[in-house]
C-alpha cells in the first residue's frame, strides 16, 4: 500500500489542487521542489506537465508563507540511447556517450545536451518558471555527489537487495549501481564491477568493448543507475517535493525503490510525491519525442500565449489525463481561458496569470481578421472599427501573429477560407438567394453602425420579412465572398471587411 495519496481524494471545488498540496507538505521546514527531464530530444508539452506541476507547488507554497525554491535538475549526463528519428544515421557513433559529451545537432550549442535545452529553458521563462538550473554533468565532475556514490558502493549489496524486493526483479550476481564512463570507448557502460577504493574514490572495472581500467568518481568518471540517482539526489540536493510521472508512482516502480533507498542507506527522507498523468496528442497517444508523436512547447508559444498554455495544466489535476488538440480543441481552450481571465476572480486566474495580454480580442475573431487582412495596417484598421482597443500595439501583434501561425499549421479546413476579390464566376444563386442579397443589402444600408451584433441581427430580420430560409442567407453571403457555402461566423466576418466591400459584393450577387 502506498503511503502517498492522488491528490484528487483531497480536492473540492473550493480548494485548488495546487494549494491542498502546499497545506499537505510539511509547515515547519524550507521546502525545495525538484523537476527536471533528460534532454535527449525536443522537449514537448507532455514534458512541460511536470516543471508547469512543480512551479505550481511552488507558488502555492510559498503563498502560505513557506519559504521555497524550486529547480530544475538537467539530466545531461545521460547516456544517448539510439539514434532518434530526428537524428541523422552519423549520431550512431555516440550511442551510450554523456548526452553533455555529444556534438550539437545545430552547430550552434556547446553540446547536444544544450541544444535542446536552451530553447526549452527560454519557453520556461516565458512561461514564468523561473527554477534554479542544476545539471547533472557539473554537479557530477565537480565531485558534489562523491560521498553519495561512496555510500552506495559500500553498500551495494543493500541496495540490490532493495531494488531486488521492492520491483520484484532479479538483477544479475555481478550487478553494479554505478556505471564508468570508459576510457576507451567513451561509454557509460554496465562495466562488470572488478574493485571499489574508497581511499582513491575508484572503481576498477572491465568496459564490454575489453578494455579494463579505472574510473574516479570524484572527478565524474561516471554515474550512478537511475533508480539509485533519483534517491541519491533528494538526499545531496535536499528535496522535499517532487512531481513524476505515473510511472514512477506505480507498485514496486522507482519511487517505492527509491524510498527505501534514500531512508536506508542514505540516512534522508523521500519527497512529497505529486505523481501525474500523461498528456497525449488527440489521436495519436502520449507524447514522446523519440517516436516523432509531440508538439514542443517552442512550438505551442507560437501559437497560444503563454497564460493560456499555464491553464492547460493549472485547470486539471495532475492524476487527470490531459488530451492536446492543438486544433478546434485549441481554439476551445482560448475562448475559455479568455473568459476566465476576463472574469479575474478564480485561482485557476491567478495561477495562470503571467502579464496583460489582448484578451478583450476573442482569438475566433483573430482568426478571421488574419484571414482578410492583407497588411498590418490592415489588420489594426479592422479591428479598430471593431471597437477595440489597440493601443498596445505589440501585444495585439504578438496574439494575430499567433492566430496566423494556428491557421497555418493547425486549423481544420473548415476553418481557413479566401475572400475573393472579385465575385466569384464559377458560382451560381438561386432565385431565393439572390433576392436575400438585395433585402439583405437594403437593410444593412440603413444600419447606423456597423457592428457584428446588428449584422447579425440584420441577417435574421431578412429572413422573417422575406420568409426566405436564414440558412439560404447565410449560404448566399459566403458563396458571393468566399465561394463556398460556409464561413465564419458572419457577424464578426461582415464586421471585419467592411461596409463598402460588404455592400458592393452583395449588390453584384443580387444582380448577376
Amino acid at each position: 500500500m502506498h503511503e502517498y495519496h492522488l491528490v484528487e481524494e483531497y480536492v473540492s471545488e473550493k480548494i485548488h489542487w495546487a494549494d491542498v498540496t502546499a497545506a499537505d507538505v510539511d509547515q515547519t521546514i524550507p521546502h525545495r521542489i525538484a523537476t527536471g527531464i533528460t534532454p535527449s530530444g525536443p522537449i514537448h508539452i507532455g514534458n512541460m506537465r511536470e516543471s508547469l506541476t512543480g512551479d505550481l507547488v511552488f507558488k502555492a507554497i510559498r503563498d502560505r508563507g513557506l519559504e521555497a525554491e524550486l529547480i530544475y535538475n538537467a539530466d545531461d549526463f545521460d547516456p544517448l540511447r539510439k539514434v532518434y528519428p530526428f537524428l541523422p544515421d552519423s549520431y550512431e557513433q555516440y550511442i551510450g556517450m554523456p548526452l553533455s559529451d555529444i556534438p550539437c545537432p545545430c552547430g550552434k550549442h556547446s553540446s547536444y545536451a544544450e541544444h535542446f535545452l536552451e530553447p526549452f529553458l527560454a519557453a520556461l521563462d516565458e512561461l514564468d518558471i523561473h527554477p534554479t538550473v542544476i545539471r547533472s554533468s557539473e554537479m557530477y565532475r565537480s565531485g558534489a555527489f562523491t560521498e553519495e556514490i561512496k555510500t552506495t558502493l559500500e553498500h551495494r549489496d543493500e541496495v540490490k537487495e532493495i531494488l531486488e524486493r521492492v520491483s520484484g526483479r532479479t538483477l544479475p550476481d555481478d550487478w553494479t549501481p554505478f556505471y564508468p564512463i570508459c576510457k576507451e570507448c567513451g561509454t557509460i557502460s554496465a562495466a562488470t564491477f572488478l574493485d571499489h577504493d574508497p581511499e582513491t574514490t575508484t572503481v576498477h572495472y572491465r568496459c564490454p568493448c575489453g578494455y579494463e581500467g579505472y574510473a574516479d568518481y570524484s572527478k565524474g568518471e561516471g554515474k550512478l543507475v537511475w533508480r539509485v540517482d533519483w534517491p541519491m539526489r533528494w538526499k545531496a540536493q535536499g528535496i522535499t517535493v517532487e512531481p513524476f510521472g505515473k510511472d514512477h508512482a506505480a507498485a514496486g516502480g522507482s519511487y517505492d525503490t527509491g524510498k527505501e533507498i534514500v531512508e536506508n542507506v542514505f540516512g534522508g527522507s523521500a519527497p512529497f510525491p505529486v505523481p501525474y498523468e500523461w498528456i497525449s496528442l488527440k489521436g495519436k497517444g502520449a507524447m514522446a519525442s523519440s517516436t516523432g508523436v509531440a508538439i514542443t512547447i517552442v512550438d505551442m508559444l507560437e501559437i497560444v500565449p503563454p497564460d493560456v498554455l499555464r491553464y492547460l495544466i493549472v485547470r486539471a489535476r495532475p492524476e487527470k489525463a490531459i488530451t492536446f488538440d492543438p486544433g478546434m480543441g485549441l481554439l476551445t481552450l482560448i475562448e475559455e481561458y479568455t473568459r476566465v481571465a476576463d472574469a479575474k476572480e478564480s485561482r485557476d486566474y491567478e495561477l495562470s496569470q503571467i502579464s496583460e495580454v489582448a484578451t478583450d480580442i476573442p482569438f475566433k475573431h483573430l482568426v478571421t481578421v488574419v484571414q482578410i487582412a492583407q497588411s498590418t495596417d490592415a489588420i489594426f484598421e479592422i479591428l479598430t472599427r471593431s471597437g477595440y482597443d489597440v493601443t498596445n500595439k505589440d501585444a495585439v501583434l504578438r496574439r494575430t501573429e499567433r492566430a496566423k501561425v494556428w491557421v497555418e499549421k493547425y486549423a481544420p479546413d473548415m476553418v481557413k477560407f479566401t475572400v475573393q476579390t472579385k465575385l466569384p464566376e464559377d458560382v451560381t444563386f438561386t432565385e431565393e438567394q439572390q433576392q436575400g442579397m438585395a433585402a439583405l443589402a437594403d437593410a444593412f444600408s440603413t444600419l447606423e453602425g456597423w457592428n457584428a451584433e446588428d449584422l447579425h441581427n440584420a441577417i435574421y430580420e431578412v429572413s422573417n420579412t422575406t420568409d426566405i430560409p436564414g440558412k439560404k442567407i447565410f449560404s448566399g453571403i459566403y458563396l458571393a465572398i468566399l465561394g463556398k457555402e460556409r464561413g465564419p461566423r458572419a457577424g464578426w466576418f461582415l464586421e471585419a471587411l467592411g461596409r463598402e466591400f460588404v455592400m458592393t459584393r452583395l449588390i453584384e450577387a443580387a444582380a448577376r
